[in-house]
């Protein structure tokens, strides 16, 4: 049973995004995302015109007279999103925590990979593996999935982006595509990241909010690690030290991108306060103009 205030988010969540894919994103998303390849579809008999490298010659033998090979584009493509849950998605300072940006995100693609056809999956992870929902297909499927993301209450409150991708390498044996929604605040998965890239086609959601990368000017202020409870009290009336503050946030920044760009990984960075329909919409424009 879940509440009224999560069934109210969820309820926004689906009227935002179903009109957001079907008035931008649906035709953008399938623009981008091909399917395999070619499969095989049927044999049939030759008619002028075909393309005479399809004859297939065998049936043709046997039958005395022409037939061709018929082939269409495998569409069907599966989409996994790996979710970071860990207790700092529980921040936010403009009135959305930055697991709810991750759930909207996450809807907004889930819908326009199921307007295509295509089947989607979940992986929630904090410093363990949380929950896994295997890829299937139907709106109801992506509806469960927003309300794990948004509702899901998990046990763990670090992040353990190294325990995520080794999961995904276990449980989906062949290629997909693969959004791994997280504020990258862990070390040590950057050779793990290199592998999966290799192996999925995956693209980076860094998940962040403004007061991670600037704080006003407050006074004495508390500050709370989510992760580990532990706490510092900084004076953010000084000038200089909200300089160093910002700086450190950009290099952080700046590093990520670094990392994004060597391993080949596309990324879209989201952030709290802005709407995530126009960070998709520049991905999927610019990945385009590289086809």
């Amino acid at each position: 049973m879940i509440s009224k205030e999560l069934a109210r988010k969820i309820r926004y969540i689906e009227i935002y995004t179903n009109k957001a894919v079907n008035d931008v994103l649906a035709g953008e998303y399938h623009s981008v995302f091909k399917g395999r390849g070619m499969e095989f579809d049927e044999v049939r008999e030759y008619t002028p015109g075909d393309e005479i490298r399809t004859i297939d010659w065998n049936v043709t033998a046997r039958m005395g007279h022409p037939y061709v090979k018929r082939f269409v584009e495998e569409r069907e493509l599966t989409v996994l999103f790996l979710v970071d849950s860990s207790a700092s998605g529980a921040f936010g300072s403009t009135g959305k925590l930055k697991c709810e940006l991750a759930a909207e995100v996450c809807a907004l693609l889930a819908f326009s990979a199921i307007k295509n056809n295509d089947k989607v999956g979940l992986i929630i992870f904090t410093d363990a593996i949380e929950l896994y929902i295997p890829p299937k297909k139907g709106a109801s499927h992506v509806l469960r999935l927003i309300r794990d993301v948004l509702g899901f209450q998990p046990r763990g409150k670090g992040t353990d982006i190294v325990c995520a991708l080794d999961f995904l390498g276990r449980v989906i044996q062949r290629r997909a595509v693969v959004f791994l929604l997280s504020d990258f605040l862990a070390a040590g998965f950057e050779k793990r990241l290199r592998v999966a890239a290799r192996r999925h086609d995956l693209i980076a959601v860094p998940v962040t909010d403004p007061r991670e990368l600037e704080l006003p000017d407050s006074g004495l202020v508390e500050l709370e690690d989510a992760e580990t409870g532990e706490t510092v009290l900084v004076d953010t009336s000084d000038a200089e030290f909200r300089r160093r503050y910002a700086a450190e946030a950009r290099e952080r920044e700046a590093k990520l991108r670094e990392l994004f760009h060597s391993a080949g990984i596309d990324s879209i960075p989201v952030r709290n306060g802005k709407d995530p329909v126009r960070d998709l919409v520049v991905f999927f424009r610019r990945r385009e103009r590289r086809r």
